[in-house]
């Protein structure tokens, strides 16, 4: 019904014990073996801690489960970060949450709050980038960036790093630069679809993440796209669309969710 880029909303929040009586009845039902795990949006530390409880005994169930964390915590506005969670967040996190994923999403301002270095170049990226994968996940995706992007202003730069160890034991490192045009408007969800899309790209392509971003940064901007030109329509010309009508347009995307047109290509760094 509502989020909070609303002016107002409603409802309830799920709290840890809450979150554990739930996965007491999966567990009683035997149905506690999963593939996977996605979390994303969290306001509380103890829901935190629990869910990597939960991720811990899950991959006793199951040791091929990947967990994928998108750590939210805040994002930059104008080139200044704030936290939109409760800044005790951090530490678990870093301290908890990142050792135990395998693929985590963070954004430029996320990524330096969890390595505690700030970000200036795509060099000093890519050694934030090493620093998250000696955290623990083999799969780093900074989902955006004010960084210079080649092709210029209008477009927004995405990494990825890749980090597979060779069955000598040797570890090899792929990394990627996604630029993607940007579109004028505040969504609320983007990072959410991001997360939840390379989750599904990557199970597609486990060993090739270029192709799994660029599937899902194609995917985004075809959503982006739609969404927008359909806001502008319901606003009238020279409005500025609400919250309401941007939405994103989900629904009316899936084809382009399942099967979308590569229009965003991925550079190998």
């Amino acid at each position: 019904s509502n989020h909070t880029g609303y002016a107002h909303w409603k409802g309830q929040v799920l709290n840890s014990d809450e979150l554990h009586e739930l996965y007491e009845g999966l567990k009683l039902n035997k149905v506690n073996r999963y593939d996977y795990v996605l979390t994303g949006y969290t306001r509380d530390t103890s829901f935190l801690a629990m869910v990597v409880d939960i991720v811990q005994e899950l991959k006793q169930q199951n040791s091929n489960l990947v967990y994928v964390c998108d750590p939210v915590m805040g994002d930059k506005w104008n080139g200044e970060g704030s936290m939109y969670v409760p800044k005790d967040l951090l530490p678990v996190y870093r301290d908890k949450v990142v050792p135990v994923a395998d693929i985590i999403t963070p954004n430029q301002f996320e990524a330096e709050l969890l390595t505690g270095r700030k970000i200036h170049t795509e060099k000093e990226a890519l050694e934030v980038m090493d620093m998250l994968h000696a955290m623990g996940p083999e799969t780093v995706v900074i989902t955006s960036s004010d960084l210079q992007a080649p092709l210029g202003n209008n477009y927004l730069i995405a990494l990825g790093s890749h980090r597979k160890t060779k069955a000598d034991g040797t570890k090899m490192t792929q990394r990627i630069r996604v630029e993607s045009p940007k579109v004028d408007a505040v969504f609320v969800g983007t990072g959410d679809l991001f997360a939840a899309m390379l989750l599904a790209w990557t199970h597609k392509h486990p060993n090739n993440l270029k192709v799994a971003c660029e599937k899902t940064v194609s995917a985004m901007q075809h959503v982006l796209q739609r969404t927008i030109k359909s806001a502008k329509a319901q606003a009238g010309e020279g409005n500025k669309p609400n919250s309401a009508q941007l939405e994103l347009r989900m629904v009316q995307s899936k084809k382009d969710i399942e099967n979308p047109e590569i229009i965003v290509k991925a550079t190998v760094l």
